[in-house]
């Protein structure tokens, strides 16, 4: 509080005394000297604070004939300048404060935007990976009753963190992997907020206005379209250099409360995020033929046993066979989905959803199926496998080739001829063709042979295998179980 009370020749005097360069605008000096007190301040460089300050209001007391502005401030409502301002705006701002009388700012930065809330947390974003925080969680406070407000904030970068941007890669023609962004959620401490911005969002970083997401439109009548909320990306608009940045976030002010907060991080592609997957989110096939045996051991509670699951070899997401097999580890499925898809479709929408059981898939709860990997590999030829209550496998075959297969010729029992000519009454069909849809091991050929010929020969003239035909077969199927 007492470096932000200084004129310029106090601070140019304290700049001066610590070997820092004393040039530029008054805003400039300032931020430099509060990065000095932040980083740098020893006992000796203290002391000097408190001699300028104590000799500027000594002076200005004993003219005035009224004690120190200090004496009679309250710490938790220490009045700043909004520096770009050049003083001609006061922002009301509740520091935290130690035992001495300066505030403890929490990166390089001048907080024009309202009080510092270091206990609300964002949730960590799996496409960012955060290298600095620049500004804590910060409340958005409106000024007045005006809907719309404007909340200002002013910072600078260290050199490091203007070479990490600098010399990052470019994800796509001007934008660095290495980015300053803004987030803003609610004000709730109580579990890690998602992005949410406030209504009429704007913001604006130094003389020009950053795009920020639009709408999803809604395909469903009455339903309102959606705004992905994502970190706002400044890094294009800013100095990359020791200038001063300035933010105004301009947002509207309908009772809800929002934090902001700045962040250096690193923007990581699809790719990126599948090679990590696949260096660390491996399981073991060991590990997971141990999970199918404890899927399908026998349920005490249950009077059958699961003999087998099936398992499907196609991507549910693009209805093409899995390269990548994962699902979540929160799953209660051994059903896969393809990685590669799925982590390409969070890259455009995060959803992290569960195209299986629809339930949360994050990032860090993601495995790939070793055993489902190998059985890809070694099973070409079939689009499904089945589980077996040992933990072994088995392809299943499409069914149009299971008929047509001399390895099992009981499939063909009770089929018809697609020429008109009925079976014949033991059920020796010559075409299994037009009954794949209906064919049953279970079939008896016992069951019910005076009825199925009645039906078959009211149905004589028809063209072909009709619905009622094979429902009438359906149920004599049924009734031989």
């Amino acid at each position: 509080n007492m470096v932000m009370s200084f004129r310029v020749s106090d601070l140019q005097m304290l700049l001066g005394f610590v070997g820092r360069s004393k040039s530029g605008l008054k805003h400039e000096l300032v931020t430099r000297a509060l990065q000095l007190v932040q980083f740098d301040c020893s006992p000796e460089v203290f002391k000097k604070i408190k001699e300028l300050y104590e000799t500027r209001y000594a002076k200005k007391s004993s003219e005035a004939g009224q004690p120190p502005p200090q004496q009679h401030r309250s710490p938790e409502a220490l009045s700043i300048h909004s520096s770009y301002d050049r003083g001609s705006t006061v922002a009301r701002t509740s520091l935290p404060t130690t035992n001495i009388d300066y505030p403890v700012l929490y990166g390089k930065y001048l907080n024009g935007l309202g009080r510092v809330k270091p206990e609300v947390r964002l949730v960590k974003l799996p496409f960012y990976t955060t290298l600095d925080e620049l500004l804590k969680p910060t409340e958005l406070v409106p000024q007045n009753n005006e809907k719309l407000q404007e909340s200002p904030c002013v910072f600078t970068l260290t050199p490091r963190q203007v070479e990490q941007i600098r010399t990052s890669r470019e994800l796509q023609p001007g934008v660095k992997s290495i980015q300053v962004v803004l987030r803003i959620c609610y004000t709730d401490t109580s579990s890690p907020q998602e992005d949410q911005y406030p209504p009429n969002i704007a913001v604006k970083v130094n003389h020009s206005y950053c795009s920020v997401p639009g709408y999803y439109p809604s395909n469903k009548p009455g339903v309102e379209p959606k705004r992905p909320c994502r970190p706002i990306n400044l890094t294009h608009l800013m100095y990359l250099s020791a200038a001063t940045n300035r933010i105004t976030v301009t947002w509207g002010n309908y009772g809800k409360s929002y934090s902001v907060g700045l962040y250096l991080v690193q923007q990581m592609t699809s790719a990126e995020l599948l090679q990590r997957l696949k260096n660390i989110g491996i399981k073991h096939p060991e590990l997971c033929k141990a999970l199918v045996k404890e899927k399908l051991r026998l349920d005490p509670d249950s009077e059958i046993a699961t003999t087998g699951v099936r398992v499907s070899l196609i991507c549910p997401l693009v209805k093409m066979r899995l390269s990548v097999p994962c699902r979540a580890e929160t799953c209660a499925h051994l059903q896969c989905f393809d990685a590669v898809f799925y982590l390409q479709m969070n890259e455009k929408k995060p959803t992290w959803m569960c195209p299986v059981c629809d339930k949360p898939a994050p990032y860090d709860q993601l495995i790939i199926d070793g055993l489902l990997s190998k059985i890809l590999t070694e099973c070409q030829d079939a689009d499904e496998i089945e589980y077996l209550v040992d933990g072994s496998w088995c392809p299943i075959r499409a069914e149009k080739e299971r008929s047509c297969s001399p390895q099992c010729p009981i499939l063909v029992l009770g089929s018809s001829d697609v020429n008109g000519l009925l079976p014949t009454p033991n059920g020796n069909g010559e075409n299994g063709k037009a009954t794949a849809d209906v064919v049953d091991l279970t079939l008896d050929s016992s069951s019910s042979e005076e009825e199925e010929e009645e039906d078959e020969e009211e149905d004589d003239d028809d063209e072909g295998p009709q619905p009622k035909r094979r429902c009438s077969y359906e149920k004599g199927l049924v009734s031989a179980c």
